[in-house]
């Protein structure tokens, strides 16, 4: 429990000293991935540590195993994900910058490649005999499926082809069968995806090929939008079982191969995510394959239930309540148990496994030090309000939490803009949020109509909305806290990343008083150069977002921060990558040339190296110092 008041100092909000410090959190490690070997017993997780992924290995009885000590472990498809798979002591990962696969036993030796250096691999899935890996591979603004014999030997093979886009590559359990997701332009894959399965024909020289290929669900014939995810084979191969949102919510469906689906989860829960990188994973198959443990979103606080397949019969798991927040969950195939991903608002991430016979869990690894004990954190609360329209918007809310500090009046609030734009801020923990928290701001998470985890009708809302929902939700919800008294209204900033930077921009452009200031990290700032200049993936996601070009030309100028930046006058720092592909730095470059000719207070920070997003320990430390310090002079002490 926290100090009572009266034991308290008193200093101004945005002041309190705070032991979540830039240091300590340039330090934390990321947690991007868990899979069980083949064995059951044996789990394979990714740490990201600076700019360098390494897999480690905990094999019964042994101490964990760093196993690519000289090699970084990432698949670079799209926003990547996809970075390795585990079968019968072995390993396949993708390493960075390489464009190849490589091998690696799980008990001893080094790694060597089994493809050549070309384009990008992800989502390496092995062959139930262990002798081959098919992979998602793009070269040149190709994606296909390719397959490589796990030795090496022999040239890879085209596998699959004749799509825009590929993702979670699956071999039925007795290797007779496949599957796989596939989707074209202009849809992403949280709009329309088709599953398709297919017999595997064994060729003269051991190599498989792909025959009868028919699509299963997803886009129907009738051009019905919906999107598929996940796809997992039954024990005997006859069914597959994946998450569906024909019906409005991403919902747990069992598919036989000769039958109708079924869904076995309620309508008001979403069990999917949005497919931003390959290979994800919300649901594991339990050891018998009657059962699935599932990770269950309701309304940004994910726990994990065990479904039973025959019935849909649900039974939420007993695992520890800090743990607000599940994904990247993994199933043992020898005993009923589990490992996953767990965080929570005051809980640092850790790679959890869970026994469902004994309803015991043990931590594996851990994401940070946790030396800040879990009292001295911000703890958030699901928060919604009205927005001008009649609608509803939705968010995350963290009260100011510090032990040792309080403060008179009313704290300044720090609106939080979620990147995608499709995507859900969710109550894990968010190192910024506990910065801010813990130093006297409430933090804001804006899950504004458009968010994914609300049904799939409110995740439409954004479509042709982009740059107006996100901007109205914004500044609604900042409203909706000032005038309950939680907030000093006059005091509030907007702050995001990527598609959040547009809309920091955006709403500095078009409500240039609505916030004290503003924070953007790589903000998009010209629609025309995000659809002429991103990567495949995005080329045409603001056909959605905002509209097809030529047509919608206009729309794109109005969405463009870029073209009417001298109308920012509130104090704005700008922080940039020098190698993002994404959002290029000249995006950045043309607000902050506005900001200059306007004399609008600014700050620029541009990181070498550093592409979408921080990944440097150097960075990250800088990163935090430098808003601190930007705060401090244009709010806390204007």
């Amino acid at each position: 429990m926290s100090e009572p008041a009266a034991s308290k100092q008193l200093r101004a909000f945005g002041l309190w000293p705070s032991s979540v410090s830039p240091a300590a959190l340039a330090e934390d490690k990321r947690l991007d991935g868990v899979a069980y070997d083949s064995d059951g017993a044996t789990l394979v997780w990714l740490e990201g540590r600076s700019g360098k992924g390494v897999l480690v290995a905990s094999r019964p009885g042994d101490a964990p195993r760093d196993l690519t000590a000289a090699l970084s472990v990432r698949g670079e498809v799209g926003y990547g994900g996809g970075d390795f798979a585990v079968h019968a002591g072995r390993a396949v990962f993708a390493v960075h910058k390489t464009g190849r696969l490589f091998v690696q036993n799980l008990a001893a030796g080094g790694a060597n490649p089994i493809t050549p250096p070309f384009g990008q691999a992800a989502a390496p899935a092995i062959s139930p005999d262990g002798k081959f890996a098919a992979y998602v591979h793009h070269h040149e603004d190709i994606d296909r499926i390719a397959v490589v014999d796990i030795e090496g030997r022999a040239w890879p093979r085209i596998l699959v082809e004749g799509h825009d886009f590929f993702m979670q590559p699956r071999w039925s359990p007795d290797g007779r069968r496949f599957a796989w997701i596939a989707w074209d332009h202009p849809h992403m894959p949280w709009d329309a995806t088709t599953l398709f399965v297919a017999d595997v024909e064994t060729l003269a020289d051991g190599s498989p090929r792909l025959v009868n290929v028919r699509a299963l669900a997803g886009i129907g014939a009738d051009g019905r939008e919906a999107a598929v995810f996940q796809p997992e084979f039954a024990p005997d191969g006859k069914s597959l079982i994946y998450v569906g949102d024909a019906a409005g919510w991403g919902q747990l469906i069992v598919h036989p191969l000769d039958g109708a689906p079924r869904a076995i989860t309620p309508l008001s829960v979403e069990y999917g995510t949005p497919a931003w990188l390959q290979d994800m994973r919300t649901f594991a198959l339990g050891h018998d394959g009657k059962y699935a443990v599932a990770a269950a979103n309701r309304a940004g606080f994910v726990r994990l239930e065990r479904i039973e397949l025959a019935d849909g019969k649900i039974a939420p798991l007993a695992i520890d309540p800090a743990y607000q927040d599940v994904s990247c969950v993994a199933a043992s195939r020898a005993a009923p148990r589990v490992a996953f991903i767990a965080s929570g608002p005051a809980q640092a991430p850790r790679v959890v496994e869970h026994d469902l016979a004994t309803g015991e869990s043990r931590v594996v690894a851990r994401a940070s030090s946790e030396s800040t004990p879990a009292a001295e954190l911000a703890q958030c609360e699901a928060v919604s309000w009205t927005t001008a329209g009649g609608e509803r918007a939705f968010g995350l809310f963290y009260a100011p939490s510090n032990s040792r500090f309080t403060a008179h009046g009313k704290p300044p609030l720090v609106a939080l803009i979620h990147g995608g734009p499709t995507s859900q801020v969710r109550a894990s923990f968010r190192a910024e949020a506990q910065f801010f928290a813990t130093r006297g701001y409430a933090v804001l998470y804006v899950n504004y109509r458009g968010s994914t985890g609300y049904g799939r009708d409110y995740m439409l809302r954004l479509r042709n909305n982009w740059g107006v929902c996100d901007v109205e939700d914004a500044i609604g919800g900042t409203r909706h806290l000032a005038d309950a008294g939680r907030i000093d209204g006059s005091r509030t900033i907007i702050m995001g990343g990527s598609a959040g930077g547009f809309t920091v921009l955006q709403t500095l452009v078009d409500h240039p008083d609505a916030f004290a200031a503003g924070i953007s990290l790589y903000g998009v700032s010209d629609q025309f150069h995000l659809a002429a200049e991103t990567h495949k993936f995005e080329s045409r996601y603001t056909d959605s977002l905002i509209g097809p070009l030529p047509e919608a030309a206009e729309l794109y100028r109005q969405r463009s921060p870029a073209y009417h930046a001298t109308k920012i006058r509130r104090p704005l720092a700008v922080f940039q990558g020098a190698i993002d592909t994404v959002v290029p730095q000249a995006q950045s470059d043309t607000i902050v040339e506005a900001l200059k000719q306007t004399g609008t207070p600014h700050v620029y920070h541009i990181y070498e190296g550093e592409g979408h997003g921080w990944r440097k320990r150097e960075t990250i430390e800088h990163f935090y110092n430098g808003v601190d310090a930007f705060l401090r002079k244009y709010v806390i002490f204007a």
